[in-house]
C-alpha cells in the first residue's frame, strides 16, 4: 500500500513538472493530425506570402484560417477568423 502511495506520488510530481513545461509552438504536423480542415490553394490577402502555405477550419459559423511555415518545423505565423457565408448566402436564400 505504502509503495503504491509512493508511485502514485511520484507520478503527481512527474505530472507537475510536465505542467511548468515551456509552451509548446503550434507546428503543422500536430495541426494536422489533431483538427479537421480543409487545404487552401491560396491565402487570404491580408495573410499571403512565399513562405507560408493556409488551412481552414469550420467552428462557430466561422471559417478559422491557420498560415504556416514551409520551412523548419513548420510553425503557426499567423492566425484569422471570417463569418462563413454558406451555401444560403450564395443562392440569396
Amino acid at each position: 500500500m505504502i509503495a503504491a502511495l509512493g508511485a502514485s506520488f511520484a507520478a503527481s510530481l512527474a505530472l507537475a513538472d510536465a505542467k511548468k513545461a515551456e509552451p509548446l509552438t503550434l507546428t503543422y504536423e500536430i495541426f494536422e493530425v489533431a483538427f479537421p480542415h480543409a487545404d487552401l490553394a491560396e491565402c487570404p490577402a491580408e495573410m499571403a506570402a512565399e513562405d507560408r502555405f493556409c488551412r481552414a477550419t469550420l467552428h462557430s459559423e466561422e471559417v478559422h484560417v491557420f498560415a504556416f511555415a514551409y520551412e523548419g518545423e513548420q510553425p503557426l505565423l499567423s492566425y484569422a477568423a471570417y463569418p462563413f457565408a454558406g451555401p444560403a448566402a450564395d443562392t440569396g436564400q
